[in-house]
């Protein structure tokens, strides 16, 4: 069943000092399954941000429509049921912390629900063992490393008992260490809690991990599928000058030069997988 379905959509922004509007989305329609790991790529301003703030009501359409779980986002009476059960990780984690400590900062949702104090307790216990961060739980927010930033960040949204985590490129302003704590966090949500994720972001190695990549240009849906299916289109993606992996490229450039080899490789391990057959010719 589609957890969330997106139907000719369509938005635009006012243009500041301007009577005219950007129409960013150009009639998009997509599905998303419950327990799916969804990566959407695209260029700044490809319109991959704002169909993702349609998912839990932050932005509505322009026209089309957008159901969450079956339910109209710009239906007002279901806004409080949408917002609990698709949670936002913006890029920034300073810009989501909002209080001193990190037990308080991660029970803010709860509390603007109305969740009783003991259940809150519970939730807040859970939540930050789930990112791993329970240990830091009397820490200030302030003095953590940006990748613990963004675990308490996530943890702030479990909290609320999502059934849906949309991250906006929430590993873009982190260190390769902080990164790694979020992805790993985020897979393990995936798998052993099955939390729906959509993962917005710039870098290639993050998206082949997704069970399926959307692809976003100009206001569009570029191409979508598995990450072998979306990566093994290495021209379309350059033509719409958009990266593909590093083991993706390689093997490009050596087929196009005369190697015989799989059209695509996504990672270290199937790059050499393909290339072992040819290094005693070397």
């Amino acid at each position: 069943m589609d957890y969330i379905k997106a139907d000719n959509v369509t938005f635009s922004y006012d243009e500041p000092e301007s009577e005219e509007q950007r129409e960013v989305l150009k009639g998009v329609s997509l599905t998303i399954k419950k327990g799916e790991f969804i990566a959407l790529l695209g260029h700044n301003g490809s319109g991959k941000s704002t169909i993702a703030k349609q998912f839990n009501a932050m932005l509505l359409p322009g026209e089309g429509k957008v159901y969450v779980d079956g339910m109209d986002t710009v239906d007002e009476s279901v806004l409080y049921e949408i917002r609990r059960r698709v949670g936002l990780v913006l890029q920034n984690p300073d810009n989501q912390l909002v209080a001193s400590i990190v037990e308080e900062d991660v029970a803010f949702g709860p509390e603007n629900l109305g969740v009783p104090s003991a259940e809150i307790r519970q939730r807040v216990d859970d939540a930050l063992k789930a990112v791993e961060m329970y240990d830091f739980r009397l820490n200030a927010p302030y003095k953590l490393s940006g990748g613990q930033k963004q675990r308490i960040a996530i943890a702030g949204i479990i909290a609320m008992q999502p059934d849906c985590i949309v991250l906006d490129e929430p590993t873009a302003m982190l260190d390769p260490r902080g990164r790694e704590e979020v992805l790993t966090t985020i897979h393990r949500l995936n798998k052993e809690k099955g939390i729906t994720i959509v993962l917005i972001t710039h870098y290639m190695d993050e998206a082949v991990e997704a069970d399926r990549v959307i692809v976003m240009d100009s206001g569009n849906i570029l191409t979508q599928g598995t990450p072998k299916e979306v990566f093994s289109q290495v021209e379309l993606l350059k033509k719409h000058q958009l990266d593909v992996p590093q083991a993706t490229e390689l093997i490009y450039r050596l087929k196009s030069s005369g190697l015989d080899l799989p059209d695509c490789a996504l990672n270290i391990e199937e790059c050499i997988a393909a290339l072992e057959p040819h290094l005693d010719k070397v």
